[in-house]
């Protein structure tokens, strides 16, 4: 018998976890009562024991092909070839519910795809695995999974930093870098200390599209930003004016740069939203 017990909180020697009244019914002389049989335990997972998470104790298991949804508490095993590329690489858990995942005998964390936002979705689908992890072919993927799961669905996939993103209000306060500590005294180090919009395109690519860009009430996250009811109808200008070309900018978040001549929207707490593309 496999159960998950609680292994962290208050009052933990004052808490009862476990078993307590085991019997087997049907039987053609009745119920047997199994709770006085002299019942232990032990820790962990005998998986876990002979580490099958590498290769090496992967062997020491009979493993069976996977077929359609499993019951919870399985492991699985397959293989997988690097990506191409130096882009960051991660794993998507679709399917799955919540578990372990190793590569080449690495843990890469602990998965949760059961964990649901209040839309409904996993909190987290992708998980990092760091290069440094990874061969060029046959990279050895084991998952412990907790939950009745579908593995087919796992895919490998590289993350795209091409696109970067920033969404900010005019109540965020200023970069902490605006001030500097002289003489036990923090002075600011800029003639204008004000909140700001702040991009940099990593591997020193540079801007060279801003893809969308609101100052007024947009709403969505990066990649699925949507105007509000409220905007400046020069904000892909303005963004534009200070970063196309440049492998970081600065747009300082201003009604008066965003607004030149009318505020149409005087009374909304004003964001600033941006999405710009990057590339060599």
């Amino acid at each position: 018998m496999t159960v998950g017990l609680p292994d962290s909180g208050a009052y933990m020697e004052h808490r009862y976890a476990g078993p307590s009244d085991i019997s087997v019914l049907g039987l053609n002389t009745g119920t047997l009562d199994l709770t006085k049989n002299g019942w232990g335990h032990q820790v962990g997972l005998n998986g876990e024991k002979v580490q099958v998470f590498n290769e090496e104790g992967s062997k020491q298991v009979q493993w069976s092909e996977s077929k359609g949804a499993k019951k919870a508490l399985t492991w699985y095993n397959t293989y997988f070839d690097a990506p191409e590329g130096n882009e960051p690489v991660a794993i998507r858990m679709t399917g799955m519910g919540k578990g372990m995942i190793w590569v080449n005998g690495k843990s890469i964390g602990r998965h949760w795809m059961s964990f649901l936002s209040p839309l409904g979705q996993p909190t987290q689908s992708e998980y990092h695995i760091p290069r440094s992890f990874i061969k060029p072919t046959q990279n050895f993927l084991v998952v412990l999974e907790e939950e009745p799961a579908e593995p087919n669905s796992i895919e490998i996939v590289t993350v795209n930093r091409d696109t970067i993103c920033s969404f900010i209000t005019e109540y965020h306060p200023p970069n902490v870098k605006s001030w500097a500590r002289q003489n036990s005294v923090f002075r600011p180090v800029l003639d204008v200390v004000r909140t700001s919009a702040e991009l940099k395109c990593p591997n020193h690519k540079k801007v060279v599209a801003v893809e969308f860009a609101s100052f007024g009430d947009p709403t969505g996250s990066c990649g699925s930003y949507a105007l509000g009811k409220c905007n400046s109808p020069v904000s892909k200008e303005v963004v534009e004016q200070h970063c196309l070309g440049k492998t970081s900018c600065v747009v300082p978040i201003d009604r008066k740069l965003f607004f030149k001549n009318n505020d149409g929207c005087p009374d909304i707490k004003k964001t600033l939203a941006i999405q710009v593309k990057c590339t060599l």
